[in-house]
């Protein structure tokens, strides 16, 4: 079955089928060996006790009804605001309201400098179109294995100095990829690119976002897509998300 849409974007007419969506999105369970990042403990899921009632069908109760205990920055796929960074909990569910936008999909190959993997300004500036609102990185080589990586005291592949700066003067205003951070892990709490893609403190962008700990398939070819970006909607700098990006056929 198909749900075939026109749409506009950019005032260019494309066609998309809403039900050849691709899924982004890295699911949180419980337990260790799943995918994690910044020292997090795993994620619990525990059936509620009230006295001797359990909320655990397999034991005994009517329902199952669990408590959940997780971190959206170490915990599988989430979008941030630049409250990650601010004094202020600047809630990415109350400056969120783009669910739809024009998205390009570019793998990147970081280089290596001094033992870390870097993606490089030059390296963007080549391969981002114009018109861009959402750019996705997918960083190369592309295993499976990021779907239960442990990316803590990995030194992951990080962005170079400058690379906010670009995507922010380039119209990009949500940033999506599939590492745990756009800054190197160890960086003194510098966070740069953080800073220079939120443009904070000189002048914040609240409607720009960060997601992070994505799996982009490689079913999914580079290219021109239709992004539907769900968050859950804790009030929260950062929050679980599900990036939805489906194929577009110019017309």
């Amino acid at each position: 079955m198909s749900l075939s849409a026109e749409i506009t974007l950019n005032g260019k007419k494309y066609r998309t089928d809403l039900h050849n969506g691709i899924d982004l999105s890295i699911p949180l369970e419980a337990g260790p060996g799943h995918v994690a990042a910044w020292y997090v403990e795993p994620i619990r899921m525990e059936p509620v006790r009230n006295g001797d009632w359990i909320g655990e069908v397999r034991q005994g109760g009517s329902v199952n009804f669990r408590n959940i205990y997780f971190n959206p920055h170490g915990h599988g796929t989430h979008t941030e605001s630049l409250g990650h960074i601010s004094p202020e909990i600047h809630s990415v569910n109350k400056h969120f309201s783009e669910f739809f936008c024009f998205a390009q999909l570019i793998s990147v190959n970081p280089a290596v400098r001094d033992g870390d993997r870097i993606i490089g300004v030059d390296q963007l500036k080549a391969l981002l179109n114009p018109g861009t609102e959402a750019l996705i990185l997918r960083t190369l080589p592309n295993s499976r294995e990021k779907l239960n990586k442990n990316w803590s005291d990995q030194n992951a592949p990080y962005l170079e100095k400058g690379c906010g700066v670009l995507l922010r003067e380039a119209g990009i205003r949500h940033l999506l990829l599939d590492l745990p951070s756009v800054d190197r892990e160890q960086d003194a709490g510098v966070l740069q690119v953080h800073h220079e893609f939120w443009h904070y403190p000189e002048n914040p962008r609240l409607n720009a976002t960060i997601s992070e700990i994505l799996f982009i398939p490689d079913s999914a070819p580079d290219g021109n897509y239709l992004l539907n970006l769900q968050v859950a909607p804790f009030e929260n700098d950062a929050s679980p998300s599900r990036p939805l990006i489906f194929p577009l056929e110019a017309l």
